[in-house]
């Protein structure tokens, strides 16, 4: 069965420059056409977080390229959404737009580390975590992590620990400094 609905590639040429001019990224585009309408799900990311203004802008935008295609004769549902946290961080644009959060990493040795990511330098990450009552930068590089995954987080960080993370300063301070 046809649904007349444009491939992957089709979708992410077609939005790609708009997106873009958003200061966005297509990461992904999902065609669902088992659902009632069919659905084209359009994941983006980029330097600076989708928030809900933008997403409706982004939305509006894509909606007029594609209602444009000769190709689409019946409906169809668009969403436009970002990676969300389950997405896993494997290259380093994903740990430099995460700046900022508390991740979970597996290393290639094996272990795990649960810190804040801090500043992306090349190849290299810093990891804010805490050790005993000070908390230290870490530099991390990628090829050692074997995974990483965004934590949720229920309250507030600890000031210092995110000005560490935002501000890049390689230091160890005292909790409560």
């Amino acid at each position: 069965m046809t649904t007349g609905l444009p491939s992957q590639m089709q979708v992410i040429e077609l939005l790609g420059e708009e997106f873009a001019r958003a200061g966005y990224e297509i990461e992904d585009v999902v065609i669902d056409t088992r659902a009632g309408p069919p659905r084209i799900a359009v994941i983006a990311d980029g330097d600076t977080a989708l928030d809900l203004d933008t997403i409706a802008a982004l939305s509006r935008s894509a909606s007029t390229l594609l209602d444009g295609l000769d190709s689409i004769q019946d409906r169809y549902v668009l969403e436009v959404s970002s990676p969300g946290v389950e997405r896993p961080l494997t290259s380093e644009k994903h740990f430099r737009r995460a700046r900022g959060r508390k991740v979970e990493l597996t290393l290639s040795d094996g272990s795990q580390l649960t810190g804040r990511v801090g500043e992306t330098r090349g190849d290299t990450i810093a990891l804010v975590v805490r050790e005993d009552r000070d908390w230290a930068v870490r530099e991390i590089p990628l090829v050692e992590i074997m995974k990483a995954v965004v934590q949720v987080e229920f309250s507030a960080p600890a000031q210092v620990e995110l000005e560490l993370a935002t501000m890049g300063r390689a230091r160890r301070t005292e909790a409560g400094a």
